[in-house]
């Protein structure tokens, strides 16, 4: 059963004025920035990645693929939080 309905331009401005249908929600401004913010603010370029070729148990990659689409990005995080866990140990 189609439950799709039409209307044509002037019916449906009638229905605005009619408080029937809603306007679009309208985009939120960005908040001002201060006038120093472009003195003080610094680019900073993405970091490049490099491509390897790394060979994995297939358990572990059928893992990461179990978890849905994005099992190399999964996999990079993990070895970013290794890294980083290791980054902080060896600086206290």
């Amino acid at each position: 059963m189609n439950n799709t309905k039409t209307a044509s331009l002037e019916e449906l401005r009638a229905m605005k004025e009619r408080g029937e249908i809603a306007s679009p929600a309208k985009a939120t401004e960005a908040p001002e920035l201060p006038d120093d913010f472009w003195e003080t603010a610094q680019v900073e370029l993405p970091k490049t990645k490099k491509a390897v070729s790394m060979r994995v148990d297939p358990d572990i990659l059928e893992f990461f693929k179990s978890q849905g689409g994005g099992h190399l990005t999964k996999m990079h995080s993990v070895l970013r939080a290794y890294v980083d866990a290791h980054k902080k140990l060896s600086a206290e």
